[in-house]
């Protein structure tokens, strides 16, 4: 009986022995129901305290993206997002019945899995799917303490992942300002992904890259880690750490959402087609609706495009296309001399292919619409008259006030569309053709699929569009533009009156201007001008 507490002794001063040189310091959270308030606080972000911010705010930190950054524990979402949006429907639907499997056979296997169904065959130098698609899913699980957690060390900021590095590099680097990514590499072969991953680094050579991104005088003397307790990845990595904190799954069911204020960099532009974050549940909500989802699109296609909009309107609406219109007391007000002279400009935002349309739905009359980019298929289903504009600035112009003699006009001189709460810059071409100008401020919600993309093929928008379950429309009418606020009445330039038709609308939207045009979106997005 005297020996067991020898015995005791010396396994604890072994215990100790090798944490000391695997960490410097370990920082356990405590089980909510083992914690008081201030005590819990305190032992969950011990460096938020604000003791702790000086020394600490020229640190450099090493974090585990999935751990403490994310909310959501499992990688499927975003992985289907690759099958779905890179590789297509056939894909994504192999992954979703694999699911099974995957959550089985372990987090590795299951990881390996998940790579070779997403990416094996795909393009590397065509591959934007990081850049893209991911973020704007990425940015909404990120969890608001753990944010704060990353963003208190004011050094240098390494992000690790379990994922494939160009998953996440985009997303760390450019939204997060991280300055480098630990993560795996796939294997190419003759410019494909053959759907393998490269072996996890030895923890010499990790260490060697680690030494190469911070500098070797910091390695293990300014350095604070932030992981998790299921951590897959090879843990001597943070073996550099002078401190290293955990987060555990029950802490992380609390967290909030990041509000977009608190982006380091907003989220202006992302492609895709899904709307909605493919959960396994979400995923097969959708696979159930596809089938009767192409019925009702050839169904509200057919209606739409045959049936006056006095009498479709209703069926519509019954169908699950939505909308709301808000016109000014005094509209219609125009005098008979005026009606002479040609047709109201209505200048829209854009934030679908089916805005123009809505107008004329809210209005009770087929207007005319002139367009950028249009598909040939997406101008043999509109149901309004559409004209493709040449970009060429003297013709176009012409074309514009020839439409306007024949009747009212609606235009987007945004050129293209915008999914966030943004307006684009607004091309002033339609400021100097007419003084007749009624602002119009649109918003677009809908349930399952984007009708826009910049990447994908142009023909499928419509079809999409049409295929959601239920979209909303709110329209927004606003006061025709006073004479004193036009070229030829008021004498202003066509900047001035083009920047003051998008303030109205941002204003009348609570959307935020900026300077972004139609270029800089297919360029960030497609690397192209988005010319069809």
């Amino acid at each position: 009986m005297a020996g067991k507490p020898q015995n005791l002794n010396v396994f604890l001063f072994l215990k100790k022995i090798l944490l000391t040189k695997t960490w410097s310091k370990i920082y356990l959270q405590r089980d909510a129901s083992n914690s008081h308030g201030s005590q819990q606080q305190s032992n969950k972000y011990p460096f938020l305290l604000a003791n702790g911010l000086e020394t600490l705010s020229a640190k450099a930190l090493m974090f585990h993206t999935e751990g403490a950054l994310l909310k959501s524990s499992s990688l499927f979402s975003y992985f289907f997002l690759v099958a779905f949006e890179a590789g297509g429907l056939l894909r994504a639907f192999i992954l979703f019945l694999l699911y099974p499997i995957i959550c089985l056979v372990g987090k590795e296997w299951g990881l390996k899995i998940m790579v070779f169904v997403c990416f094996v065959g795909l393009k590397e130098e065509s591959f934007r799917i990081g850049k893209t698609v991911l973020p704007k899913f990425f940015l909404e699980d990120v969890g608001n303490e753990g944010f704060d957690m990353v963003m208190k060390c004011g050094g240098k900021k390494i992000g690790v992942t379990d994922m494939p590095r160009v998953m996440v590099d985009c997303f760390l680097k450019n939204y997060l300002r991280v300055e480098a990514v630990v993560g795996r590499e796939l294997k190419v072969v003759c410019g494909h992904f053959v759907g393998l991953m490269e072996e996890r680094k030895a923890s010499s050579t990790a260490f060697l890259e680690l030494e190469e991104i911070l500098g070797k005088e910091k390695m293990g003397s300014s350095v604070i880690g932030i992981s998790c307790f299921n951590n897959s990845l090879d843990q001597q990595l943070f073996s550099c750490c002078e401190v290293l904190y955990m987060v555990s799954e029950a802490d992380k069911k609390n967290w909030q959402a990041l509000p977009r204020e608190k982006y380091p960099r907003p989220l202006i532009f992302h492609d895709g087609r899904l709307a909605f974050r493919p959960t396994p549940l979400s995923s097969l909500r959708m696979f159930m609706w596809i089938p009767f989802g192409i019925f009702l699109l050839i169904v509200r296609a057919t209606v739409g495009y045959l049936i006056p909009f006095k009498f479709s309107m209703p069926f519509l609406c019954f169908t699950g296309l939505t909308g709301t219109l808000i016109r000014p007391s005094s509209f219609p007000d125009r005098a008979d001399d005026e009606q002479k002279q040609g047709g109201v400009l209505y200048v829209c935002n854009h934030r679908t292919l089916l805005d123009p349309i809505y107008v004329s739905i809210g209005l009770v009359k087929r207007l005319n619409a002139v367009t950028y980019s249009l598909s040939r298929v997406t101008e043999l289903m509109a149901p309004i008259k559409t004209v493709r504009l040449t970009r060429n600035r003297e013709e176009d112009s012409k074309m514009i006030g020839k439409l306007l003699k024949q009747g009212d006009l609606v235009i987007c001189p945004e050129g293209t569309t915008c999914r966030e709460p943004y307006l684009l810059r607004f091309s002033p071409l339609f400021a100097e053709i007419t003084d007749e100008i009624v602002p119009v401020a649109i918003d677009f919600q809908v349930s399952m699929f984007y009708g826009t993309t910049a990447s994908g093929f142009k023909f499928l928008d419509p079809v999409f569009l049409l295929m959601n379950p239920t979209s909303h429309c709110s329209a927004r009418i606003l006061e025709k533009l006073p004479k004193s606020f036009t070229c030829q009445g008021g004498g202003k330039s066509k900047f001035e009156v083009a920047n003051h038709v998008q303030a109205i609308i941002g204003k009348a939207l609570n959307f935020e201007c900026t300077s972004l045009t139609r270029r800089d979106k297919y360029m960030i997005l497609a690397g192209n001008q988005g010319i069809v």
